[in-house]
């Protein structure tokens, strides 16, 4: 379990603190939903939560194998859908692996992304478009 603290502080703009950690976050509203833009939005976390969460297990694999995946990203694109109310339609997420992989290896570290635990939370409204670039 662990237990973060959101506090609301006016103007579509709230402030996080991670309780394990003390670290701190900040989301502002999208201009497209009357806020300023100046910080990620709640929407835009689940982005970075997926993509970040794809590299985390594909670096567990990787490391659990003695692997090199330094220099691996990803790029998430989102997409909003307005009907029947405001939501992530598509999340269209581009993983680049540099180096010389195999093709056994490529299968366990896209294996790896695909069983993401924030991907598995999405549920069938959220479209997740994946795609690898090997040797990027």
């Amino acid at each position: 379990m662990v237990q973060c603290e959101i506090t609301y502080q006016g103007g579509l703009r709230t402030h996080g603190v991670h309780g394990p950690s003390g670290a701190h976050i900040l989301t502002d509203a999208p201009v497209d939903n009357r806020g300023k833009g100046e910080a990620f939005s709640p929407t835009d976390l689940v982005g970075v939560a997926l993509g970040s969460c794809m590299l985390t297990l594909m670096g567990i694999a990787a490391e659990d194998n003695g692997w090199d995946l330094d220099g691996a990203g990803v790029v998430v694109i989102k997409k909003m859908k307005a009907s029947p109310m405001r939501h992530i339609g598509r999340l269209e997420v581009q993983l680049s692996v540099p180096g010389q992989w195999s093709t056994e290896q490529r299968n366990v570290l896209e294996a790896s992304a695909r069983g993401c635990p924030v991907m598995a939370s999405l549920g069938e409204r959220v479209q997740v478009d994946l795609q690898f670039t090997w040797g990027a």
